[in-house]
């Protein structure tokens, strides 16, 4: 009985460990080209000579991630692929001052140019420089569309679906009132283009959400909203002329960045209410006062570390809540009709002229 115990405990203990590692994975710094960032530059000495076989070692400030490349020899360096955020740059190089260059934000996209100018001196000598400059972006226009964190978790969202946000770049527009469903999903044309044309992309794989039929309309859960503000840290809308990385389809590429979790442990909890209150009766509504209508938005998101700068952990709930009366307008057999009967000209019912009973 013993032994028995014993072989179930360790089972559950292997399987409770397998589910802590699958929930995790998703947070590790792996993403696709479309989803991340890159730095490049050129890095010289202070007489404009460039200086090849500089380590230069790039740090994402929130997650500890370090990658570390090699100046070439006409002094360039190239580093791909990166997470979106705060990164931090430091520079060595026997003969020169150690350099520190802190204040970069990537976005999603972005192709950010970094030159580095190194001064002579001692390598324990450090010259730190913590101006956030802008950077310079002269290799590609693929940030244009981008939608930043602070406006997504900052605007106004009447149900909280962020694809609202979608129409704050130019060359977009709403075209949900022309869907083949009442308008019951939110639709975009992007550039003038069919808003099924439309690809998007979460952390650089093809979501087509709950619509995996091969319609490429916009994902959606069972809300008919793409409910999770908390767990989007910002997306990217590129309208045309995007790069060979993107394509499949002919419209807008919506390139989606979810949160990760961090070094530091962050969280929220949140409840959003909606009701008719404050309504005004609809035209068509045969009703007093505004219908019944309650929506109820609630739940809270947790991230932090498990192992400090290594393994990281993030997790949201919504829980979507809504009692909608909707008023329509329907046409029903009427009196006459029901009897087999045509109204005549003074309105009276009279019978139809050839009209066999095993008809009705």
């Amino acid at each position: 009985m013993v032994r028995k115990m014993g072989s179930s405990v360790r089972s559950f203990v292997r399987f409770v460990t397998a589910i802590v590692v699958l929930i995790a994975l998703p947070t590790c710094l792996l993403f696709a080209q479309t989803s991340t960032a890159t730095i490049l530059g050129v890095v010289k000495d202070a007489s404009g000579a460039l200086v090849p076989g500089v380590s230069i070692t790039i740090k994402h400030t929130e997650s500890g991630l370090t990658r570390t490349v090699v100046s070439g020899e006409r002094g360039g360096y190239n580093v791909p692929l990166l997470p979106v955020g705060a990164y931090e740059i430091t520079t060595t190089m026997p003969g020169f001052k150690q350099q520190v260059r802190s204040g970069i934000n990537l976005v999603v996209g972005q192709e950010a140019v970094v030159d580095l100018t190194l001064e002579v001196g001692a390598i324990g000598e450090q010259v730190t420089v913590t101006e956030e400059a802008p950077l310079v972006n002269t290799t590609t226009s693929s940030t244009s569309g981008v939608i930043t964190e602070q406006q997504v978790k900052d605007l106004p969202l009447n149900g909280r679906s962020f694809d609202q946000l979608i129409t704050l770049n130019v060359g977009v527009s709403n075209a949900t009132s022309n869907t083949l469903d009442s308008g019951n999903w939110n639709m975009f044309s992007v550039a003038g283009k069919r808003p099924e044309t439309n690809r998007f992309i979460i952390n650089g794989i093809d979501w087509v959400g709950g619509n995996a039929n091969g319609q490429y309309i916009t994902p959606e859960g069972a809300s008919r909203q793409m409910l999770g503000v908390e767990a989007v840290r910002e997306f990217n809308v590129l309208t045309d002329t995007y790069s060979a990385e993107y394509g499949k389809r002919a419209g807008g590429q919506i390139s989606i960045v979810t949160t990760s979790g961090t070094n530091q442990l962050h969280g929220s909890v949140f409840e959003y209410l909606r009701n008719s209150v404050f309504d005004a009766r609809n035209f068509f509504d045969q009703t007093t006062g505004a219908p019944p209508f309650k929506r109820n938005q609630f739940g809270g998101a947790l991230g932090g570390p498990i192992k400090k700068d290594k393994m990281f952990l993030f997790g949201t709930y919504e829980g979507y809540q809504e009692r909608l009366s909707r008023s329509s307008a329907s046409i029903v057999p009427g009196t006459c009709a029901r009897q087999g009967l045509f109204p005549d000209a003074a309105g009276a019912c009279a019978p139809v002229s050839g009209l066999k009973p095993e008809m009705l």
